[in-house]
């Protein structure tokens, strides 16, 4: 059984998608003004780790995460700089999809920019029309009217008494416990130059929340299975989401909403004006690996504040070159050995690994059965008590984990290690009975895949060409 933290009913429920063995995953993504910083990938890091998870759980996935190319900010900063705004956005937008790659997160299958999909938002802007939930001023800017809508506040947990409906807000983003009307469409302003599209109510732009009802409904559909985010997203953008989402269709819009906590950098709220706001670019030009910052940001459970330091990044270090050495000491293995059943050991603790993270994601209680695991079969490796079929289902055991880790092998999204591994296994195995035409045939099938050989003192060591 998966269970997962719903923040629509504050409390643990048994996840059942809409459609068996396959999921809809919706994530919010980034606001391309700037270079993203590590505050937004702890959401990254988290959503991977969620995907992760249910792919290995057996689900197919399909996951949409949605780019911002278009709100308050990208208009004010592309103007500041001169730059139109699709020449402005694009560079951020490429250097997302770079930190992507260098934190080895898992592409989404879709990533719609807000500015490809003005059509499908105007279509949603005109079915509120017609169902009575919105009203335009004078501007040609089109509101939302939250008094029409019921069922508003419920993600947040608001008091609809409490709501200062009737007013309006025309910025994306406003006060945690306001709720106003907000702005689906906005008319064109002279301070926003020339970005405007036309539309039924004069030029003018989406608001930022209508974009992701228009592009998660138009991918996975009116309802679908989870959304993901910050606990910051949950109110105004999620819980407007909802309102628009559901008054258009008349539906249900989504069944799970799985938000994660802050990170704070040494126990600060990060800011530049403090000095620890840091981008991943950063903290690379810094030295640190990519693999150790992956490891520090997946490592505490997501609806906990992560706590960033320095010192966490070097523990983490220390994590991915224990799980890297015990791998490296597997493949040394050419001898047969009798020891204890290496097999029970690695499938007993892969079991508990995956029902720590059906727990919610507990990726705490999962690494740690994870390095009592590595501890005991360390312990085994200094006695010799590791056999090469033994060393087979060490290193078959660490590549399932590392399909969630993603720190221990050169590459863990689309070529697994797999068959190079058993590969040199069966060498190390073929030499160990002096059968040195089989050894050496299975040494030409590695070459054809791009792998080298170094026999040393210590062992056989790969890498790739």
């Amino acid at each position: 059984m998966i269970k997962f933290y719903n923040t629509k009913s504050r409390k643990r429920e048994e996840f059942i998608p809409i459609d068996e063995g396959k999921v809809g995953l919706y994530t919010c993504g980034p606001t391309v003004y700037d270079f993203a910083h590590i505050g937004n990938f702890r959401a990254y890091i988290f959503e991977d780790l969620l995907r992760r998870f249910l792919s290995l759980s057996g689900f197919e996935v399909y996951h949409i995460m949605n780019i911002t190319d278009i709100d308050d900010k990208t208009i004010r900063r592309s103007i500041e700089e001169n730059r139109s705004l699709q020449d402005f956005t694009d560079e951020y937008v490429k250097s997302f999809h770079e930190d992507v790659e260098t934190l080895r997160l898992l592409p989404a299958h879709e990533y719609p920019r807000a500015t490809e999909f003005i059509p499908q938002m105007l279509d949603m802007v005109g079915q509120l029309e017609e169902k009575g939930f919105t009203y335009t001023t004078q501007d040609g800017s089109v509101f939302f009217k939250i008094s029409e809508f019921d069922n508003y506040g419920s993600l947040a947990k608001l008091d609809p008494d409490q709501l200062r409906s009737g007013e309006r807000v025309e910025n994306d983003e406003y006060g945690k416990e306001e709720g106003r009307d907000f702005a689906l469409w906005k008319g064109h302003k002279d301070s926003e130059s020339n970005v405007s599209w036309e539309s039924p109510w004069g030029n003018g732009r989406p608001g930022w929340h209508l974009e992701c009802s228009a592009m998660s409904t138009h991918y996975l559909g009116n309802h679908f299975d989870i959304h993901c985010g910050g606990v910051d997203n949950i109110f105004p953008h999620h819980e407007n989401e909802i309102a628009q989402s559901c008054a258009a269709t008349g539906e249900e819009f989504v069944n799970y909403w799985l938000h994660n906590e802050h990170l704070l950098v040494e126990s600060q709220k990060m800011s530049k004006s403090e000095g620890n706001f840091y981008t991943l670019r950063q903290l690379l030009e810094m030295g640190y690996s990519p693999e150790s910052l992956r490891y520090t940001l997946i490592s505490t459970h997501y609806r906990q504040k992560l706590n960033f330091t320095f010192d966490k990044i070097k523990s983490s270090q220390k994590c991915v070159n224990k799980l890297r050495e015990l791998k490296r000491r597997a493949l040394l293995i050419d001898i047969d050995a009798e020891g204890r059943d290496v097999e029970k050991l690695s499938s007993d603790m892969l079991g508990k690994f995956q029902e720590k993270l059906g727990d919610d994601l507990n990726i705490s209680g999962a690494l740690g059965e994870l390095f009592v695991w590595v501890n005991d079969i360390f312990s085994q490796l200094d006695n010799n008590e590791v056999s090469v079929s033994g060393a087979g289902s060490i290193l078959s055991t660490l590549n399932t984990v590392d399909l969630v880790l993603c720190v221990i092998n050169d590459t863990c999204n689309d070529e697994p290690s797999e068959e190079i591994d058993a590969l040199i296994i069966a060498r190390n195995d073929a030499r160990a009975n002096r059968d040195w035409s089989k050894a050496d045939e299975i040494r030409d099938k590695l070459d054809a895949l791009g792998v080298v050989l170094e026999d040393t003192q210590g062992g056989t060591i790969w890498k790739r060409k």
